[in-house]
């Protein structure tokens, strides 16, 4: 599949560039797209500290009072929810949201975000990041030309300096390496943008 390479400067001489069929050409199917996605989504949760109940709680389990004539009511142990140190009423329990999914399930789900994104015309390919003097209103009058509602930039190893400065107020735009790229923030993404840099590393991520 060949795609043309973008830039942000209007002058500039840019070609097409090659992308593999094997991560940017496939399939898309939606029942591993929602794997991947309820996965990741679920690995992000977190869960409540556990709390002592009653029964957790060790302390006798002695009646330490008499059933009448105390002027009390009528305890049995001190475990109970109404005493200092007694066992918390229907506390918080740790549950597990961390549901295992097999790696080849993960990177063909990744391999098939890429696709989609390629098959439905948002994936743009640029041949630099560099934003003049890191300026967001720079940044965002180029962006316009791309005709985005919201874009994922991926990089390579790191971001952009001056890119990631422009970016950092502007909203629509989520910028990150090509090590962090995942299914739920590409599908989320009205457009793709991938640099030279990420494209050869997500190629090189599955074919290595």
């Amino acid at each position: 599949m060949k795609i043309k390479i973008q830039s942000f400067d209007a002058a500039a001489k840019t070609g097409d560039i090659e992308l593999n069929d094997d991560v940017f050409g496939l399939e898309p199917r939606a029942d591993i797209l929602h794997r991947v996605v309820t996965w990741q989504l679920e690995k992000r949760r977190g869960t409540a500290r556990g709390t002592r109940e009653r029964a957790d709680v060790a302390r006798t389990g002695k009646k330490f009072g008499r059933q009448k004539g105390g002027g009390t009511a009528r305890h049995g142990d001190r475990r109970a929810p109404v005493f200092i140190g007694g066992g918390k009423a229907h506390g918080a329990r740790v549950r597990d949201f961390n549901p295992g999914l097999n790696k080849k399930i993960r990177a063909l789900g990744l391999k098939m975000a890429l696709s989609s994104k390629a098959r439905d015309g948002k994936l743009i390919v640029m041949d630099s990041l560099v934003v003049e003097n890191a300026k967001t209103q720079v940044l965002w009058a180029n962006f316009g030309t791309l005709g985005a509602k919201t874009a994922l930039v991926i990089d390579g190893d790191m971001v952009e300096s001056s890119f990631a400065l422009a970016a950092g107020n502007i909203r629509e735009i989520n910028v990150m390496p090509a090590a962090g790229a995942n299914v739920y923030d590409i599908l989320k993404a009205d457009t793709l943008v991938l640099t030279r840099a990420a494209v050869e590393k997500l190629e090189a991520r599955f074919n290595g």
